[in-house]
């Protein structure tokens, strides 16, 4: 089976060292396996080399579950949205239809898209059989923002998450009595695999962030759940990065794009603007021979450029998010430089030291606000994060990372402009 290129690899001290080839190896020669979501990818392996292939899973015995059913099952769960019915669309019924049907999925769909209602709808679909359900997620505003939105979801029908929902985090005790487990991956990748035995059902949400081994590893221990379904946003343009996941969740299925979203107006429309800023010519002698991280350093303590950014988010109107990367040298210095100046607008700062609790809160209050400012950190308030009521985002931190910039642009025009 083809091996492909890691990227980054030949900056890997073990490539260096020549321990590691710098390859990925879909297939081990070791366990002599292959991850069962790339089965596809082995049937065609084998007919176009002449191979013959002999498959000695008994397939799959369950019920195949019409689309009219599962349109007919969410009706019937009277979903709401801030105490108001909603209907479920017809792309959410689509991927609903994919998960369970075909056991094993990665979904790609945008934020804003109705990932956490999709979820919702194959946990109360998959509890009538009894089947215990985790949720994997990468930060611990994702497990209140999942618990938050399956309350509101059930606000008419009488579900509770309270009831239902096991949230583990740091604090929460590592426990899974209840039938729906929300954690993050940190807390529990360390765990035994008899933790992990009785799941029958993953979810990896996000999970564009499940390459590093510590959450391939969550995934092997799951060695008894049979249905896995990957959610995301966006996937980077590395084969390697595709292949992981499929092998990990299933073959990719694209359950509607940002820009269908955008033309049907359920996602606000998107305008960019590149600011170019120019130094003098001193400043680039003086940066000329700097190391990638020192110039870095600078960029982000230069005080013209932080003033820029701070007039920047006080001359927009509407909800602003101020993203950053640095806390101690870049985000709490642009906190004090717009709280000094914002007069009586409501200023935030968020960062990894954040309570969760206090995340949640600036989200509820941003999203009844007009004028508000949140400056926040990548880490907490880019991937994943849902605010239904933000204007502008400024990206005040240079960042090299594709999904990072995408996640953060399509966290804006939720509702945004």
């Amino acid at each position: 089976f083809p091996s492909h290129d890691t990227p980054g690899a030949k900056f890997n001290p073990l490539f260096r060292n020549k321990v590691w080839d710098g390859k990925l190896h879909l297939y081990s020669l070791f366990t002599k396996e292959l991850y069962v979501g790339l089965k596809p990818y082995l049937e065609h392996f084998a007919e176009v080399n002449n191979y013959s292939l002999s498959d000695e899973t008994h397939g799959n015995n369950d019920v195949f579950v019409s689309l009219d059913v599962l349109k007919e099952f969410s009706d019937s769960l009277q979903l709401a949205s801030k105490g108001k019915p909603i209907e479920i669309r017809d792309y959410q019924v689509e991927a609903i239809h994919k998960s369970i049907n075909d056991k094993r999925r990665l979904l790609l769909s945008p934020t804003g898209s109705g990932k956490s209602l999709i979820i919702y709808c194959l946990i109360r679909w998959h509890e009538q059989f009894g089947r215990k359900q985790l949720i994997i997620v990468p930060t611990t505003s994702l497990v209140e923002q999942l618990y938050t939105d399956f309350q509101d979801y059930s606000s008419l029908n009488g579900w509770k998450a309270s009831y239902n929902c096991y949230r583990i985090y740091s604090g929460y005790e590592k426990s899974a009595d209840l039938h729906v487990v929300i954690s993050t991956w940190q807390s529990i990748y360390k765990l035994h695999k008899n933790f992990f035995k009785d799941f029958q059902v993953v979810y990896g949400d996000e999970c564009h962030l499940f390459k590093a081994k510590s959450l391939t590893g969550i995934m092997h221990k799951c060695v008894s759940t049979p249905y896995r379904v990957g959610t995301t946003g966006t996937l980077d343009d590395t084969k390697t990065h595709k292949l992981v996941l499929e092998g990990l969740f299933g073959p990719v299925y694209r359950t509607t794009s940002t820009r269908e979203l955008i033309d049907s107006k359920q996602l606000a429309d998107l305008k960019i603007y590149a600011l170019v800023l120019r130094y003098s010519e001193d400043i680039c002698k003086q940066n000329k021979k700097l190391t990638y991280q020192q110039e870095m350093d600078f960029l982000v303590t230069y005080n013209p450029r932080n003033k820029f950014i701070r007039n920047l988010a006080l001359d927009q109107k509407g909800n602003t998010l101020v993203l950053f990367q640095y806390v101690e040298k870049h985000g709490k210095m642009l906190y004090d430089m717009i709280w000094t100046k914002a007069g009586d607008r409501k200023v935030f700062f968020v960062s990894g030291d954040t309570e969760t609790s206090d995340r949640e809160e600036v989200r509820r209050i941003t999203e009844s606000e007009s004028d508000a400012i949140i400056v926040a950190s990548f880490g907490t308030f880019s991937t994943g994060i849902n605010i239904k009521n933000l204007h502008n985002i400024i990206f005040a931190s240079p960042t090299k990372s594709k999904i990072r910039n995408l996640q953060s642009i399509e966290t804006n025009i939720v509702t945004g402009k």
